[in-house]
């Protein structure tokens, strides 16, 4: 028997085979919010401060456990979406470098601001979280994706990394 292939006709002895591929897609989700949020988040909303980011993420502080977000920004600052990167435990969380650049990658993100909360309402920055804001801006520039901020949200204060020089 004959097939066509690339390179041209060729003879094969037997019956042509299957080959299967994986194929990867991004599968978005929406999170729905029931309360009235419209007040201080807005749709196409720019965050143009740290202060206007700890302000709508202050609701962290009811939280027990760490969490790690972060938000995925447009061109102009946008929000695109947000991805929470880790819930840990009372004093901590697992930040996974990969996930947090491969969700920026799906979601086509210019630049990611990165927030988490300290539970006990102390914003002062633990040597793991200059680490981990180091290693990420140095990978997001690799990439092209931008690290504008780091802010750690406290009891009604919060702490930016930019405002501080740590970034």
């Amino acid at each position: 028997m004959t097939i066509d292939t690339l390179f041209g006709k060729e003879e094969v002895t037997s019956k042509p085979r299957s080959i299967k591929f994986k194929q990867i897609k991004a599968v978005f989700e929406t999170l729905i919010v029931r309360e009235e949020i419209t007040d201080y988040l807005k749709t196409g909303q720019r965050y143009t401060t740290p202060a206007q980011v700890s302000d709508t993420f202050q609701f962290l502080m009811k939280e027990t456990k760490e969490q790690f977000l972060t938000l995925h920004l447009d061109g102009k600052n946008r929000i695109l979406c947000m991805d929470i990167v880790s819930i840990g435990g009372l004093n901590q969380s697992i930040v996974d470098m990969r996930s947090v650049f491969q969700t920026a990658c799906l979601s086509a993100a210019a630049a990611i601001i990165c927030i988490h909360n300290h539970p006990s309402g102390d914003t002062t920055p633990s040597s793991e979280d200059i680490s981990i804001t180091r290693r990420l801006k140095d990978a997001g520039e690799i990439m092209g994706i931008k690290l504008l901020d780091h802010i750690i949200v406290g009891d009604g204060e919060y702490l930016s990394f930019v405002e501080r020089g740590l970034l």
